[in-house]
This record gives structure tokens, C-alpha cells and sequence, in this order.
């Protein structure tokens, strides 16, 4: 767990990314269930991957043949989880532990952006989940239910 192994295939993929939008990337997941690519890409470099009105991720989409999608690394795993959660807007974040002692997020969005968080099937609670398992060594990502509403 929270161990990044990159094969001769995402390695590949992330060294296209790169050529084609100039954006360093420093993980990549092949997420076959949801027909996607998911790219963690240097801080600082969201504009690059992205390009003008989306130019740069949709010739990269096309030349990589799967909808792509970008998420910035932070070293604080706060703002990582943020970046991974966009454009929910994320209202706070606890750390605790599951049964195992293994480090778990709870994370609060507004309740208007709670089907942004989910994603249509769960694929961005997955999304989130695996980037935190991957790079912050978090075992579990939950959102929590505000129960005042």
C-alpha cells in the first residue's frame, strides 16, 4: 500500500502525456472501469496539461485514445485530497484510523457538490481513493454525511 509501481505501459503513457502537453506528470492509473486516464501532474503545471480552452488534454485524449483526466500534487495531503475532489468544493478533512491502525480521510463537501465528489458510478470517490492510497499513503478515502441538514 502507498507504493507507486509504474510499468513499461503507464511509463509510456506518462512520457507522451508529457511530450504532447509539456506537463511533467509523476503518476499515472489506467482506469479501465471507467474508460479513462488519470494523470498526477507537477505542481504548478494544471495550465500547461490543460492547455488553451482545453487544447493541449483533448489532443493528449485523442493521440492516447481515453478520456483524460488531471489531478495537481500537493505534498499536504489536505490539499491533495482537494485537488483530487475539483471542482467539489471540499469543506474540511479529518484523518483518523480504520481497525487495522491504517490512516483514513474523512472528508466533508458542500452538500450542493455531493454528487460532483461521488461522480457518476463512484468513479470520483475511486479517483480519490486511489491517488490518496498511491501517493499519501492513505488507506481509505469517506465522505462524511452531514446529519444537521
Amino acid at each position: 500500500m502507498g507504493e507507486i509501481v509504474l510499468n513499461e505501459q503507464t511509463l509510456s503513457l506518462m512520457a507522451q502525456f508529457e511530450e504532447i502537453t509539456g506537463a511533467g506528470s509523476r503518476d499515472c492509473i489506467i482506469d479501465d472501469r471507467n474508460e479513462r486516464l488519470i494523470f498526477v501532474i507537477n505542481p504548478g503545471e494544471m495550465g500547461r496539461a490543460i492547455g488553451k480552452q482545453g487544447s493541449s488534454i483533448k489532443k493528449a485524449s485523442d493521440v492516447l485514445g481515453k478520456r483524460i483526466e488531471v489531478v495537481e500534487y500537493s505534498a499536504d495531503p489536505i490539499q491533495f485530497l482537494k485537488n483530487c475532489f475539483l471542482p467539489a468544493q471540499v469543506l474540511s478533512i479529518e484523518f483518523g484510523e480504520n481497525d487495522d491502525g491504517e490512516k483514513i480521510a474523512r472528508v466533508d463537501v458542500r452538500e450542493e457538490d455531493r454528487g460532483i465528489a461521488i461522480g457518476k458510478a463512484g468513479k470520483n470517490i475511486f479517483k480519490a481513493k486511489r491517488l490518496a492510497q498511491r501517493q499519501h499513503d492513505i488507506a481509505d478515502v469517506q465522505l462524511v454525511q452531514d446529519e444537521f441538514q
